[in-house]
């Protein structure tokens, strides 16, 4: 619905257009009232005709003037275009064309008054001043600099909230340059790069003209870090013959970056006044700079704290996530009389992709689940907590490891995440036969040790592709019995591909040897192998989620 947006205090407020006329003036029985003694009783009108909407001025003492120009009876309005009605600026907006035609001269989301003007409105440049490393020439009038930056320091100290820091440095800027009538400050918009305002300031509470920025200045500013004392009076469109005496002012205006840690502008700060007598000076805009300096380090350190803040936020968050995710392993291990079981797990961040569970179907059957979901952090670990369930479910109706192993892999590739398959190991322990029956979905081969410290493994023509690849894929279940002092053990390859500073691998091998050198005893073996995993690593932070299961039988 078309609207009028109605630029006054330093606020916007929209008035939705109905289908009937619009009566605006000073009256309260007007439909749209404006409260200035500058506004007439009944000022103009908006109205439809046809498919237009078009606005008449109703004989004003002041006039109606349509982007800059005093309107003559009636005219069409276009989205976009800018009303002045005695002081009061008004904007219309159609929502029917806001997506296709050009931003608005009036920017800033309809939150304040900011023009800016074109190219050739570049306004009289009456000085410069470079800014060097934020402060600009610190041994140009040193004890008014530092004056200046001690009194915007002690206004903005403890103030870390950026919607209340900003009016706080205008506030100090008006307080350090009392002939200030306007103020300003315009921030670079992350994804766009545009300058957007995000503050402004009027000394006098019932005014309600814009700032005028000049587009070549603000260019000039950005692109030269430099301050740039200018004076517009020429270029001012108020000083049309249409206007009268009483509205003609002249502008002395200062703008200057706000400079981040590296030297780039993230903002910049524009004051003007209006007072002819007096105007800006050279040594006005030394000042501003340096005062500038400081408001654009409070302003870093502002965004810094709001940062560390949310990261606080997020780290909490994950810890909570952390804690959720390890809900979900096995708190406890089965007491099987002659077999012992372990398993570790330990993410690289605070949540992880690797998976393992211990589920005891009856007396004598055991399921052992292993899990590696690809990538790590919080997508995997989002993946690994469905499988988790899905496994939990799945066993509760289904003792054939091939038959579950298909159902859990229709069941996560029937929402499947692209990139996110799961290499899986499915165990069924019978400890009335000491037998296992076991399906390799893609993982490495569980590693046997035997009695006399030699390692088996399962033959690669039993591994089949991974949880999550493709529905309805046939998996093999190999079997065979569990011999007194074999123990099994299955592991992630971050323990495998575990490096050190030197970049040197962990390596199968190198596992499979310490394997074989370590006790017949599950929780033994399992700690001996973490410990010489995180001794070859020397230090250097894991990059992978190391994730251990040993199970066997006792000798």
């Amino acid at each position: 619905m078309p609207k009028l947006v109605i630029l006054q205090g330093g606020k916007a407020n929209s008035f939705e257009l109905p289908q009937t006329d619009v009566v605006i003036g000073r009256l309260p029985e007007c439909d749209l009232q404006l409260d200035s003694n500058m506004v007439s009783r009944k000022h103009a009108r908006v109205f439809r005709e046809g498919s237009k909407i078009k606005i008449e001025d109703l004989g004003s003492g002041n006039g109606t003037f349509l982007n800059g120009k005093k309107l003559e009876g009636t005219s069409p309005l276009a989205h976009g275009d800018r009303l002045k009605l005695g002081p009061i600026l008004v904007r219309f907006e159609d929502d029917a064309h806001s997506k296709t035609e050009p931003e608005a001269k009036t920017f800033g989301g309809g939150e304040f008054g900011v023009e800016l003007a074109g190219e050739d409105d570049s306004g009289t440049i009456m000085g410069t001043v470079d800014n060097t490393s934020g402060f600009g020439l610190l041994d140009v009038r040193p004890e008014a600099k530092l004056k200046a930056v001690i009194e915007i320091s002690r206004a903005l100290a403890g103030t870390v909230d950026l919607e209340s820091l900003l009016p706080k440095i205008l506030d100090t800027l008006f307080s350090i340059f009392p002939h200030a009538d306007r103020g300003c400050i315009l921030l670079k918009n992350p994804e766009s790069g545009q300058m957007v305002p995000r503050a402004i300031k009027h000394r006098q509470q019932g005014s309600d003209d814009s700032v005028k920025l000049s587009r070549t200045i603000i260019n000039a500013v950005l692109d030269e870090r430099k301050g740039i004392l200018s004076a517009d009076a020429a270029t001012d469109s108020r000083f049309e013959a249409s206007e009268s005496i009483s509205n003609l002012t002249i502008r002395s205006m200062m703008c200057v970056p706000m400079l981040d840690l590296s030297g780039e502008p993230t903002g910049i700060i524009n004051i003007d006044t209006q007072n002819p007598i007096s105007q800006f000076r050279q040594e006005d805009l030394d000042l501003l700079l340096a005062v500038a300096g400081q408001a654009a380090l409070s302003y870093e350190s502002a965004k810094l704290v709001e940062t560390y803040t949310q990261k606080q936020k997020q780290d909490s968050e994950m810890r909570i996530a952390r804690n959720v995710q390890h809900a979900l392993l096995p708190e406890s291990f089965p007491e099987v009389s002659g077999y012992e079981f372990f398993a570790s797990y330990e993410s690289a961040q605070e949540v992880g992709g690797d998976y393992y569970d211990i589920i005891q179907i009856d007396d004598n059957r055991i399921c052992l689940a292993f899990g590696d979901v690809a990538g790590k952090g919080v997508p995997a670990a989002l993946v690994m907590s469905r499988l988790s369930s899905v496994v939990r479910s799945t066993m509760a109706f289904v003792d054939d490891v091939g038959k579950a192993t298909e159902e859990i892999n229709n069941h996560m590739c029937a929402k499947a995440v692209e990139g996110r398959f799961v290499t899986f190991v499915l165990i069924l322990l019978d400890i009335s036969k000491n037998s296992i029956s076991v399906v390799n979905a893609g993982h490495m081969s569980p590693m046997f040790r035997l009695a006399d410290g030699s390692i088996e493994e399962f033959n690669d023509d039993s591994v089949g592709l991974p949880i999550g690849v493709m529905e309805d894929y046939p998996y093999e279940v190999v079997s065979r019995e569990i011999a007194p002092g074999e123990f099994v053990t299955i592991y992630t390859d971050g323990v495998s591909e575990a490096m050190n500073f030197n970049n040197d691998l962990y390596g199968i091998e190198h596992l499979k040897d310490v394997v074989s050198k370590a006790p017949a005893d599950a929780a033994q073996l399992g700690k001996i192998v973490l410990a010489d995993v995180k001794r070859h690593a020397d230090g250097r932070p894991q990059n992978d989620d190391i994730t251990l299961m040993c199970f066997g039988r006792k000798a």
